[in-house]
């Protein structure tokens, strides 16, 4: 379906919570992931493309030195994978890209910047199931073999124990969501996953571009930010939930009270 710029609040839940009747089991379970961007010019690049220059023989040096001056004690166990979801959740340059299982949490990420509020927003719907049926047979068959939607890093350390294991099935290129350890409240409370792709360079932008039944990118006009921003707020989606602390607090309470223009 490709690009849609929604009209309304009700537009936009009905747009977010599509295609999510599951007849064989009779509930309501979403295929989808999202990932809200407070400017629909924003790229989906990871932060590690966006250090630019060498940034390819860099990811190996940023890992290695973020493990090295971490406490040893703060991963549950020593594997690559839980090394980089600690290292994404806390800022370090990664190839890994940041979604959410909740539409909702996506949209607050679309509106939650004030200093955006006259650009247009997006999210980003992607079929996760469709993309996981293009994996390649190692990590197809760890999925099936577990029966689940997404993978865990336990389930990644097994197929492919580091990043050299997992480029080495490239190609064709693929993509594979995954639920970080619950680091903390803000991991469990965002409900957060990850994205990952071989090959440091891999651009997801250009590969949904190949495949466009796989995604949705539905546009948030400026206008209507202030609306389904105070209605997310009434809903309790807000920093105050999402980033657990004083910090988030803060973060709501400057937001929530600054008066519109």
């Amino acid at each position: 379906m490709g690009e849609i710029t929604i009209q309304t609040w009700s537009e936009l839940f009905d747009r977010l919570y599509d295609e999510s009747w599951r007849p064989e089991i009779k509930r309501f379970r979403s295929p989808y992931v999202f990932r809200g961007l407070s400017d629909s010019a924003y790229s989906l690049v990871s932060s590690l493309v966006r250090l630019d220059g060498n940034f390819t023989q860099m990811e190996p040096h940023l890992l290695r030195n973020f493990r090295k001056y971490a406490h040893r004690n703060i991963v549950e166990r020593d594997t690559t994978w839980h090394w980089l979801s600690l290292a994404q959740h806390h800022g370090l340059p990664t190839r890994l890209m940041d979604w959410t299982v909740s539409p909702l949490v996506a949209a607050h990420f679309a509106t939650a910047s004030l200093d955006k509020f006259d650009r247009d927003g997006v999210i980003w719907m992607v079929n996760s199931r469709k993309v996981h049926r293009m994996l390649p047979p190692r990590l197809k068959t760890e999925l099936d073999h577990e029966g689940a939607d997404y993978f865990t890093v336990e389930m990644l350390a097994r197929a492919v124990p580091n990043l050299a294991d997992l480029d080495a099935l490239s190609p064709p290129c693929f993509v594979a969501f995954f639920e970080p350890p619950s680091i903390d409240d803000r991991i469990a409370n965002q409900y957060a996953l990850f994205s990952v792709m071989p090959n440091p360079t891999s651009c997801l932008d250009q590969w949904l571009a190949d495949h466009p039944d796989l995604w949705r990118k539905i546009i948030v006009p400026a206008g209507l930010k202030w609306e389904i921003r105070d209605k997310l707020d009434q809903a309790n989606i807000t920093e105050r939930v999402l980033f657990p602390g004083l910090d988030g607090l803060s973060r709501w309470q400057k937001r929530y009270y600054t008066p519109k223009v």
